[in-house]
């Protein structure tokens, strides 16, 4: 996963402590580099704890949880249904529920391979 901010890629950590940060961000997960760390108050970008208001959070299957007081609540679903699949459907469906396809198709924009068949 690249840093929200730049893009930027993690490569292999040494060992020790990642300087790598993590947040939450409109209810998903994402990453902050070390140099958008020293840019500015990089916190201030990312969702807060409606309990505590801490930017310590974690979303992880569907919800979201402070690491500073473990107030948990539910991701908000049109972030977690980006498939384009119909609303109520689990993550990662695709309208005519064929997974099989989108699967395959998703590997084939990666590897940059001509497209499935």
């Amino acid at each position: 996963m690249p840093c929200y901010r730049c893009g930027a890629r993690q490569t292999d950590p040494v060992r020790g402590a990642s300087p790598w940060k993590r947040g939450v961000r409109a209810d998903r997960q994402v990453l902050i580099c070390p140099g958008c760390q020293a840019v500015r108050d990089w916190a201030d970008d990312l969702d807060r704890c409606s309990a505590c208001a801490s930017a310590a959070l974690v979303c992880r299957l569907g919800e979201v949880e402070c690491r500073d007081c473990g107030h948990t609540r539910e991701a908000a679903p049109a972030d977690l249904v980006r498939s384009g699949g119909p609303p109520g459907a689990p993550p990662g469906a695709s309208a005519d529920g064929d997974l099989s396809a989108e699967v395959a198709a998703a590997l084939s924009r990666v590897l940059k391979r001509g497209p499935a068949l």
